[in-house]
């Protein structure tokens, strides 16, 4: 009897020290780690959001890049800091989707290791292929590569990227054969598009540059239904691949275990942040459409995407060394 009323008191003081840890959140300084350089997408969208957010926990709110290994070693160092509310982290369809699906040895789970806080946004990816293809659509690059199994080549941003994965899928779903050409990032990509070294590629929105200025042809989106930014492009599923979709997006995690007060808490604050014109302005100038809402929808993202790229990688044989 001893011992049981030993254990209640013990968890009984454990909520309480939680508890009270919650309600003097935030007390000090909040580090937000991003997995890649400084200037790409999930650090300008981790800066967009880290302002209005300082102000509404009344903290400041510090971004801090820990790029390497395809976003792997940013990753770790966010799943294993303390679970006290003041280390967050900008995840990603890498860190978040395809990274578990390719690497073999991940040092982190994706899932286990983190509290899922809120989306920031998301966009498609476009479909853009060099001025020299003769194709100006889906469909037609499609029968391109069903009469010439073989002869084109797509570009990605390297080995198990996102958009390597985007463009086996599309692969398969087609049943097309076409070669894999990786890069180091997308400017060397999209310099070889322009060039017409390789035909296409599914690139992010920052190709709308050279899209709008004519240089590369926009053939389709890859969002389910025809995207707000673009509403007279057609998407790829309703050119002849159905049911074919993929997203880039960013969202807000905290290590796993964090308190669901605070997680609600920053859940909040984040939805106010998305809110402020400061940020509605910064997400649309990175053609993002906002997110928002309860934690359980960035929640149901990363279970969704777990699932879809480890697919693709099974069936497509895509593996990376640490």
């Amino acid at each position: 009897m001893n011992r049981v009323f030993a254990c209640y008191a013990a968890l009984f003081v454990l909520v309480s020290a939680c508890a009270a840890q919650a309600q003097q959140y935030p007390g000090q300084t909040v580090r937000m780690i991003v997995a890649f350089p400084p200037g790409g997408g999930a650090d300008v969208a981790a800066r967009i959001v880290a302002q209005p957010l300082a102000e509404g926990l009344g903290q400041s709110v510090v971004v801090e890049n820990v790029s390497g290994a395809g976003g792997t070693i940013g990753t770790a160092r966010a799943a294993q800091a303390a679970p006290d509310g003041y280390t967050l982290f900008v995840g990603t369809p890498s860190t978040h989707g395809t990274n578990p699906a390719v690497y073999p040895k991940l040092s982190y789970d994706p899932v286990r290791d983190f509290a899922p806080v809120g989306l920031i946004g998301a966009s498609p990816f476009l479909l853009v292929a060099a001025p020299s293809l003769k194709a100006t659509s889906v469909v037609e690059l499609l029968a391109l590569a069903r009469a010439h199994p073989g002869e084109l080549d797509y570009a990605s941003y390297g080995n198990g990227t996102i958009n390597h994965l985007v463009g086996e899928l599309f692969s398969s779903m087609a049943d097309i054969k076409v070669s894999h050409v990786p890069y180091r990032g997308g400017a060397p990509a999209m310099v070889d598009l322009l060039a017409g070294r390789v035909q296409y590629s599914f690139d992010s929105t920052a190709a709308l540059s050279q899209i709008r200025s004519g240089k590369v042809k926009l053939l389709g989106v890859t969002s389910e239904k025809r995207w707000s930014v673009l509403p007279d492009v057609p998407t790829v599923a309703e050119s002849g691949l159905p049911g074919f979709s993929a997203y880039t997006w960013y969202g807000l995690f905290a290590p796993a275990a964090t308190p669901v007060a605070v997680i609600e808490f920053l859940n909040r604050q984040l939805n106010a942040a998305l809110a402020t014109p400061g940020a509605k302005a910064g997400l649309a100038k990175l053609s993002l459409d906002s997110g928002g809402g309860p934690p359980d929808v960035l929640g149901k993202i990363v279970q969704d995407e777990i699932g879809k790229w480890a697919d693709v990688a099974r069936r497509r044989n895509i593996r990376l060394d640490e």
